[in-house]
């Protein structure tokens, strides 16, 4: 056996080979990202070479605000960039989209590990650039820039890519990490109030199942991070919205490092996403992804208060919480059938166990198999009896 190369002859017409690769990447803050001075975008891959070039994909609707601020960023800095603008929704998130961008990139041409891909805008445009990037030429470096709360502390600093496909969310897809997040706050200035609320609904997700603290500061200072949409107007709003960011992004790096892969499909990051893919795709357009993660939250949540997980001080805790932040915790397309169903496709995108997470308590969790479809309808009913109203439902 050679023990550097890892392959093995195990006999006569059979090899065996062990390869291990290592993955490093950053998530760092950087407030006005596109001013000349600062040159984060430019330092993966070439660096500040005069030749250094740059594949640009942005958001149309993040165009509209920030077009012309990043055009003059790579002028400025005699970046050779081109600047491709698609519109980006759950509606458009399929191989067509990727293909366009992938052609796009093809007829610009970069060089395979110095030039990297850069992709301004959501969580939705993020995941499709990250998976062209891991098809073109078997991988391609790329640097996020997220311009949504959910790009921040959810799509952004994993290395999950994906569309979708068949009617499912995110049902093609590959692990590809960024070799750069960049995390700009003042880009959620122009954010509109439900997008902010839509992106806390993950904040409050690690909070649930992982951060009492965190959790305390949502009921406390949530409805100023909406006013001020995380900005800092006050210095009371500027040291929540630093605190709540930085622990929603550490909470869920935590998490995702030693299961990149997802080796481990027991993950408390798949709270609020054992039921919400299927109401999402269900619901859409309506819906947005956080939206559904806080329905699939207040239903579980209600699942945990009827297994005694949690009291009802607790539950009614929770969902007010969900309800100050202006966010729904009921939708009409809930109905029996439909979690049955949800619940059965995600046991298969869980190697055939539920290992669904339930909040015990507020701040930790525990994973079941053994929920029922007489389980499920109990819960739907409870569910109705206490979410059903109009000061519930967004």
């Amino acid at each position: 056996m050679n023990e550097r190369s890892g392959l093995h002859f195990d006999r006569e017409g059979t090899w065996r080979v062990r390869a291990q690769r290592e993955v490093s990447y950053e998530v760092r803050c950087q407030d006005g990202l596109f001013r000349p001075e600062h040159t984060d975008l430019l330092e993966i891959g070439s660096g500040r070479d005069a030749r250094c070039r740059r594949f640009v994909v942005v958001d149309s609707n993040v165009d509209l605000l920030y077009g012309e601020a990043i055009r003059a960023y790579f002028e400025h800095h005699g970046v050779d960039h081109a600047v491709v603008v698609v519109r980006a929704d759950e509606t458009v998130k399929d191989l067509a989209t990727a293909e366009r961008i992938a052609e796009e990139l093809d007829c610009f041409g970069i060089a395979r590990r110095r030039e990297p891909v850069v992709v301004v805008g959501g969580g939705v445009l993020m995941d499709v650039v990250g998976l062209v990037a891991s098809l073109y030429r078997r991988g391609t470096p790329f640097i996020r820039v997220p311009t949504t709360l959910v790009g921040f502390v959810d799509a952004g600093v994993g290395v999950k890519t994906g569309v979708n496909f068949n009617g499912h969310k995110n049902r093609l897809g590959t692990y590809m990490a960024a070799d750069l997040t960049l995390l700009d706050r003042t880009f959620l200035s122009t954010v509109d109030r439900r997008n902010i609320a839509n992106g806390i609904a993950e904040i409050l997700k690690i909070a649930l199942v992982k951060d009492f603290r965190l959790f305390e500061l949502l009921e406390v200072h949530g409805r100023l991070l909406l006013d001020e949409k995380l900005q800092g107007r006050t210095p009371v709003g500027d040291r929540a919205a630093v605190t709540v960011l930085h622990a929603a992004i550490q909470g869920m790096l935590e998490e995702l490092h030693p299961n990149l892969w997802e080796a481990e499909l027991e993950r408390r990051v798949d709270y609020g996403h054992t039921f919400s893919p299927e109401v999402e795709m269900r619901a859409l357009p309506a819906m947005l992804h956080g939206e559904a993660v806080c329905v699939d939250m207040a239903l579980t949540t209600v699942m945990a208060y009827r297994r005694g997980l949690l009291t009802r001080v607790e539950r009614d805790r929770v969902l007010a919480v969900m309800s100050a932040l202006e966010l729904p915790v009921w939708h009409p397309v809930i109905k029996h059938d439909l979690l049955v169903h949800a619940l059965e496709d995600t046991v298969r995108h869980r190697d055939g166990q539920q290992r669904l997470p339930l909040p015990v308590g507020i701040g930790d969790v525990t994973f079941v198999n053994d929920v029922t479809e007489a389980e499920i309808e109990a819960v739907v009913a409870m569910h109705r009896d206490l979410c059903a109203g109009p000061a519930f439902v967004v």
